[in-house]
């Protein structure tokens, strides 16, 4: 059975890296991966880089995907990191077993759930994020991508095409 990811990005200002070099290593390896947002239809990246959102999150049922990634940018501080309804979502798919990922400011998203409280994570080396870690007691380590067995989060572009790979390997 077809492994499946679902990438969740802001309504704008997506990192074009953080979501085309993972996605691509997905794919690579025969994981579907479906493009979510808070709306649908094309969105505009930091550096001008355009992408199809498909499908509203909260419109598909994280049973059907095997992983959720929120994709960094400067779109997500803005529109995803307050998404409550998004936080919820996260927290249900991690409940249901759905592996929960998260790069650069899409990490910082993740944490806001709570799912890392007293646990390791990383995000891009902004104090602004860093700081987002540390007011939900979660430990900033300074590496591309920090995996636990449940959550994997991932610094930004430099670590984008590793995330990709860690993804890869917790789903085979």
């Amino acid at each position: 059975m077809t492994k499946k990811a679902l990438f969740i990005i802001p309504p704008e200002r997506f990192n074009e890296d953080e979501l085309f070099h993972p996605k691509d290593v997905l794919e690579n390896e025969g994981v579907e991966v479906t493009i979510a947002s808070t709306k649908t239809g094309e969105i505009t990246g930091d550096y001008q880089g355009k992408v199809t959102a498909e499908v509203i999150f909260s419109d598909v049922s994280f049973t059907d995907y095997d992983a959720i990634a929120v994709i960094g940018g400067s779109g997500t501080n803005d529109h995803l990191w307050g998404n409550q309804e998004l936080l919820s979502y996260l927290k249900q798919a991690h409940e249901q077993n759905v592996l929960v990922t998260g790069i650069c400011a899409g990490s910082v998203t993740v944490v806001k759930t709570g799912l890392l409280t007293d646990r390791t994570a990383t995000c891009y080396p902004l104090d602004v994020q860093k700081n987002e870690l540390k007011a939900h007691n979660v430990e900033y380590v300074e590496q591309h991508v920090v995996a636990h067995d449940d959550i994997i989060t991932a610094d930004g572009p430099d670590g984008a095409k590793e995330f990709g790979k860690r993804l890869v390997e917790a789903l085979s």
